[in-house]
């Protein structure tokens, strides 16, 4: 069973109390899950989500980013010791949603000619 947590702090206008209605409001646009999916894969900074082959704009990124940020599922680091700039990464909450990444890499790769995981993702994802 999933773990259930109440967090007041930063629960937006819903449109409906519909969970998956609810997680879509979150993560279900067209650009998060693949903020997300470069996280699990080790991407960490602003520069490398922009550089991802789909295309991401940064003003788009800005918002995914501040936006996961606000509902808990990513946290704003230290790049490295005694750096300025800023690096993200998956908390607990962003890392329950693995399972969905890797289903949704195996139904692809299963339905939809010509898509491949890269290596090393299929041991990462799910």
């Amino acid at each position: 069973m999933a773990k259930r947590v109440t967090d007041k702090t930063s629960s937006p206008e819903r449109r409906s109390p519909c969970p998956v209605a609810c997680a879509l409001d979150v993560f279900g646009d067209r650009w998060t899950l693949l903020v997300i999916r470069d996280l699990v894969l080790g991407k960490t900074r602003f520069k490398d989500f922009a550089a991802s082959p789909e295309g991401i704009p940064t003003n788009v990124l800005s918002e995914r980013l501040s936006r996961l940020l606000a509902h808990g599922i990513v946290s704003q680091v230290s790049a490295s010791e005694g750096s300025k700039h800023l690096a993200y990464r998956l908390t607990e909450k962003g890392r329950a949603l693995l399972p969905i990444l890797g289903a949704m890499r195996d139904w692809g790769l299963a339905w939809e000619r010509g898509t491949r995981a890269h290596l090393g993702e299929a041991a990462t994802i799910g």
